[in-house]
């Protein structure tokens, strides 16, 4: 009984003390990607500067709630500036609504059907781009809010850091009960995978970009062959940025809370499949991965929640150590957004969440559907 009691504690131990490693790895990584280094905001001082060398790109299927918000803060980023919207085929009024918003700086396209083996969003976007003239340019989801002047901030920022490829995250809603439980969170948990230092470094194989406002040269898309190369790619904004990374042109990725999305989640089954959608994408498809983050999850987050309580000893307080260094990291994203310190202590729950809805991406995809977004289901 006693050699039982001791295996018992060691066990416990054990656990606690991997999951005090795993935060205090994380806490003494170089690239240190809990921290808010790399952010950008807007500067209203560029607002009168010439964008006429600028073509906004927007790809737009059933979005008549919010184009006309999104176009009308385009339209206040600069004088000049050209906009391009494809209409994905919506059902909606979105083409007639954008065209009575933008007036004489947007174009309107329709798009042409979706052919076999291409994503919606990329088919519209090689669609657009190929009418573009100017020498950058600016791909903009269609729920996106600018404040004024983050345009021309970007493009300082790209032009004079010489980057060819800029990138920023735009800051989630975060209105009601759930949005604010999980949306600092899905910033966070992108950031822990796609370190920014290391994704804005040229000697880091690391790539990574967010989809909803990204700016580049051009020039970039034509040496890379357009989006063709990556038309089937679920995770298309860092499937972009490595290839534009692999053919050596400058990245960079940031925050901002210039740059707001402006589509609201109703609820926890929008959330849910919004991160079902490449959740398993993350993981190659790979039900050995699918077990190995469950186990590190399980480490990192469930240790810390139940082991202060019911630990045995030491394993009492690695897992305080493991809980204390969880919350240091998830802090500064709160801070940042505005958000209250309490929410770290839910990390545990909204980890455990997200494990279910990477477990539902997995089942998803087991039944042969690869993906689901706008209507659309993308098939294995």
């Amino acid at each position: 009984m006693f050699v039982q009691a001791w295996e018992w504690e060691f066990l416990w131990t054990a656990l606690a003390g991997l999951s005090a490693l795993i935060w205090l790895i994380i806490l003494m990584l170089p690239s240190k990607p809990w921290r808010n280094r790399e952010v950008l905001e807007a500067d209203k001082s560029l607002i009168e500067n010439d964008l006429s060398d600028l073509t906004v790109l927007i790809p737009a299927r059933n979005e008549e709630a919010v184009i006309e918000q999104t176009l009308q803060s385009v339209l206040k980023q600069g004088k000049g500036l050209h906009i391009l919207l494809v209409d994905d085929d919506s059902e909606d009024h979105t083409a007639h609504i954008a065209q009575m918003a933008g007036g004489d700086s947007l174009r309107v396209l329709s798009g042409d059907p979706l052919p076999a083996g291409w994503s919606g969003k990329l088919w519209a976007l090689q669609q657009g781009w190929q009418e573009v003239g100017t020498r950058y340019l600016l791909l903009l989801d269609a729920d996106i809010e600018l404040v004024e002047g983050i345009v021309p901030a970007l493009l300082k920022k790209l032009t004079e850091q010489e980057r060819q490829f800029v990138s920023l995250m735009a800051m989630p809603s975060m209105e009601g009960t759930w949005e604010k439980l999980f949306m600092p969170a899905f910033v966070y948990f992108f950031k822990l995978l796609y370190p920014f230092h290391l994704a804005n470094s040229a000697s880091s194989k690391m790539a990574a970009a967010a989809g909803g406002c990204i700016l580049m040269k051009t020039e970039v898309l034509k040496t890379i062959g357009g989006f063709e190369p990556i038309k089937d790619a679920l995770i298309d904004d860092c499937t972009l940025a490595r290839r534009v990374k692999e053919a050596e042109y400058s990245t960079w990725i940031g925050l901002t809370r210039s740059i707001r999305s402006i589509r609201p989640y109703g609820g926890l089954a929008e959330i849910w499949n919004m991160v079902a959608r490449t959740a398993f994408t993350q993981l190659h498809y790979s039900g050995v991965l699918l077990v190995l983050c469950t186990a590190i999850m399980g480490l990192a987050f469930w240790v810390p929640a139940l082991f202060p309580f019911f630990g045995i000893g030491l394993a009492q307080y690695l897992s305080i150590l493991a809980l204390t260094g969880m919350v240091l990291t998830y802090l500064p994203i709160l801070s940042y957004y505005g958000r209250s310190p309490a929410w770290a202590f839910l990390l545990p729950v909204t980890a455990s969440i997200f494990l279910g809805m990477t477990w539902s991406s997995a089942s998803r995809y087991w039944k042969g559907e690869r993906s689901r977004w706008k209507d659309r289901i993308y098939r294995n």
